[in-house]
């Protein structure tokens, strides 16, 4: 059952998600929860598997020159067992910061963070060329990170909910 966040919970979660480092009285002063209510919340939220994991983010310009690649890449072979090796080298991969499985003429895109265009196309070479099992693919450098984010849409708790005939719910009107 999925996670139905009352318009604290809204507030809360949209802080949380914009800087998780604030303090409990900081977040509660924002919602109008004492702190010890607010790290209530954050548990439920944690047990529910709302909140996955709390990690810091870190500026690749702060620590040098970056480059980033989105790279699309087609399997030669389809089969579960394919899939998974691709995913398993994906995965191990600290320079892959995210892996999609894709429907399309595509099977994959996978986000590279390097340290130059050389280091890219090192690594792309490494990951992709040498795969057998890598029909195709493109290394597309990216000019400018125009929005990068992990943040969710949060359900608006005032939505109108229309439940329809077969009592799912559907789209407010």
């Amino acid at each position: 059952m999925p996670f139905s966040p009352d318009p604290i919970d809204h507030h809360l979660l949209g802080l949380l998600q914009q800087d998780a480092g604030r303090t409990l009285r900081d977040l509660g002063e924002q919602v109008g929860l004492s702190p010890s209510a607010v790290q209530r919340r954050i548990r439920a939220y944690r047990r529910a598997g709302v909140i996955t994991r709390q990690v810091a983010v870190v500026d690749p310009a702060a620590l040098g020159a970056t480059t980033l690649a989105a790279v699309l890449v087609t399997l030669e072979r389809e089969s579960a067992e394919h899939h998974a090796r691709f995913r398993a080298r994906m995965l191990a991969e600290p320079r892959v910061q995210q892996c999609y499985d894709l429907a399309g003429q595509w099977d994959y895109l996978v986000m590279l963070i390097t340290e130059n265009l050389g280091a890219c196309r090192a690594l792309s070479d490494r990951l992709f060329m040498n795969d057998t099992n890598v029909r195709r693919y493109d290394t597309l450098p990216v000019l400018d990170p125009v929005k990068v984010g992990l943040s969710v849409p949060l359900p608006d708790p005032e939505a109108d909910v229309d439940t329809g005939p077969d009592g799912g719910s559907g789209p407010g009107r």
